[in-house]
């Protein structure tokens, strides 16, 4: 029975014992301020000026619409709340969660595109 099985042959590629090619991690690429150093940094750079970008524009539309809701609204204007008129309550104090909420939320993102980024630098 032992003579009816074939024996076990190993099959290798020709190229088993060739050298491999070295490859450069990419925190080396950026610290050597290679082309391709380059390319990481300016994604990084450019993924958080569009998340900058983005804030700036919800805190625009968001804190510039208040004026607005009572100028297309005036009669909103007339509302008093513990004798302080409606819209100084909102800018006061209306304001002031809703820059804390903006600066949370992107400072959560910011570190996010950055952990993102040392992920990709840390697989190369």
């Amino acid at each position: 029975m032992s003579d009816a099985t074939p024996r076990r042959v190993r099959v290798t590629s020709p190229r088993t014992g060739a050298t491999r090619a070295q490859r450069v991690p990419a925190a080396r690429e950026i610290e050597a301020q290679t082309l391709l150093g380059e390319v990481y940094m300016t994604s990084l750079l450019r993924s958080q000026l569009r998340l900058a970008l983005l804030a700036l524009a919800a805190v625009a539309v968001l804190v510039g619409g208040i004026p607005l809701v009572f100028w297309l609204l005036p009669d909103l204007s007339a509302v008093e709340v513990l004798a302080v008129p409606l819209p100084w309550l909102l800018l006061a104090f209306a304001v002031y969660p809703l820059l804390f909420a903006t600066g949370w939320l992107y400072v959560r993102a910011a570190e996010r595109n950055e952990r993102d980024f040392t992920d990709v630098l840390d697989r190369s």
